[in-house]
């Protein structure tokens, strides 16, 4: 629970609001995620540990503005996730709900450690290493940007087990990296210290392989869940920074074990870490098992005019919708432009422009008929594959929308209805809501809704 002080930029009824101050009230304890069976999250369960964190923090939900709810890492993969979303985003429309498969967890937790805005202070590059419970997610960020991320199946709860180390549950990569070190094991066999601390060691080794730069090893390639980095080598890495669960024992936080590998991975990582890195490379996170979850609440009310284009102005208003923003340039070609959309849907775990999410676009160049064409002919091949039907709405930067959707709709005939509006300013992480046109001149009103983060950046 935080305390947000918004301080208005500029004088005008329409700028923006940023975070003057932020007091954290009240964390809770950590709960690992509570499951009914394999398949299913224990909805009581979640439901009780809420209820008592605001009774500990002495609030009711009536007392909060706005939060954010996100399910990440294996519960996502569970059966009764997007129930327990819509849940929530029914109880309190003051709420950004969101489900985040890797690549947005990771780009979550560059956000939430600090990284991105440290590199965005020194203009130089970080990598964001958030070690979770199932996956390691890696984000690469140059100039405050995030530019590259990955995901490889190395995490401390591949192995769970009980009081008496006897195994509880086993995830498929742990078997392949045990059956890779020649000593396989099943639940309700006793894990060993000496399994305990090969099986550490063996994903040490899978991490620095993967962020070595250099041609992965077998079994590394075998655990990716993504393309691997691309750079030479960690000398062109300026900090680096480790975030999630395991991150609490590299920097020394807690000793507290959760019946998994945390504490013996964390203490063979930062032993690597220190003997591999160069002297001030290793910084510390602003957030670490918390990265992912700072909050959510910065306000923006914005407005777009008549050059907006609306297709079908019946599917307004909208609210929550999720942006990925895209840089693209007049230089770039058509091709060049349709993977820069793709990486930014990447982003976020998806591959199409569907009608839960806003393509922001951020055009460098004064912009002509031909390279609007080749723009439009880029988001018209990434709704191809997506939901027949299902609106497209993209926002822009500069007053190209009306355009840009005439192009879409008249020319290219594309199976959507378009909502494309412009002047709009939006980042990674944002969300917006879009209003029905208002008056005479049909002004459209946008909020946008971000994502709250630590206001101090990664440290050393």
């Amino acid at each position: 629970f935080s305390k947000l002080v918004l301080r208005r930029e500029g004088a005008g009824l329409s700028s923006k609001f940023v975070v003057a101050s932020r007091d954290i009230l009240y964390r809770s304890p950590i709960m690992l995620t509570p499951y009914v069976d394999g398949t299913l999250i224990d909805v009581e369960k979640v439901t009780a540990f809420i209820n008592e964190s605001y009774a500990s923090a002495g609030f009711t939900p009536d007392d909060i503005d706005t939060g954010a709810v996100v399910i990440t890492g294996e519960a996502l993969k569970k059966e009764n996730s997007q129930p327990i979303i819509e849940h929530f985003s029914e109880d309190s429309g003051r709420f950004i709900c969101a489900t985040a498969g890797p690549m947005h967890e990771a780009l979550l937790a560059a956000h939430g450690s600090g990284a991105v805005a440290m590199s965005k202070h020194h203009a130089n590059a970080v990598l964001d290493i958030d070690m979770g419970g199932g996956t390691t997610k890696v984000s690469l960020i140059q100039g405050g940007e995030v530019v590259q991320m990955i995901a490889v199946e190395i995490g401390a709860r591949l192995i769970a087990y009980d009081d008496d180390m006897t195994i509880t549950r086993i995830e498929q990569p742990a078997h392949t990296i045990m059956k890779a070190l020649g000593d396989p094991v099943k639940v309700g066999e006793k894990l060993t210290p000496e399994q305990q601390q090969a099986f550490s060691e063996k994903m040490a080794d899978i991490l620095f392989d993967v962020v070595g730069g250099g041609k992965l090893d077998p079994l590394s390639a075998s655990l990716m869940l993504t393309d691997p980095l691309h750079y030479d080598s960690l000398d062109e890495i300026d900090h680096v920074v480790f975030s999630g669960g395991v991150s609490e024992y590299i920097y020394n936080r807690t000793t507290e074990s959760y019946g998994d590998v945390g504490p013996v991975f964390g203490a063979i990582v930062r032993k690597r870490a220190d003997a591999t890195l160069k002297k001030g490379v290793l910084v510390e996170s602003a957030e670490g098992i918390r990265a992912t979850v700072i909050g959510a609440g910065e306000y923006t009310l914005q407005a777009s005019g008549s050059t907006s284009y609306i297709s079908t102005a019946d599917v307004l208003p909208v609210h929550g919708i999720q942006v990925a923003r895209a840089l693209i340039d007049k230089e770039q070609s058509g091709e060049e432009v349709r993977k820069a959309i793709l990486t930014a849907l990447g982003k976020y775990d998806v591959s199409h422009l569907n009608g839960d999410m806003a393509l922001a676009l951020s055009v460098a160049g004064q912009p002509d008929y031909w390279y609007i064409r080749r723009v439009a002919e880029a988001i018209a091949s990434v709704t191809a594959d997506g939901p027949s039907g299902a609106p497209a709405f993209i926002v822009l930067d500069v007053d190209v929308a009306k355009s840009l959707g005439g192009i879409l709709v008249e020319e290219l005939h594309v199976d959507r209805s378009v909502i494309a509006i412009d002047g709009i300013e939006v980042g990674d992480l944002d969300y917006i809501d879009i209003g029905k046109p208002m008056g005479v001149s049909e002004v459209i009103p946008v909020t946008v809704k971000s994502l709250i983060f630590a206001l101090r950046s990664a440290s050393g």
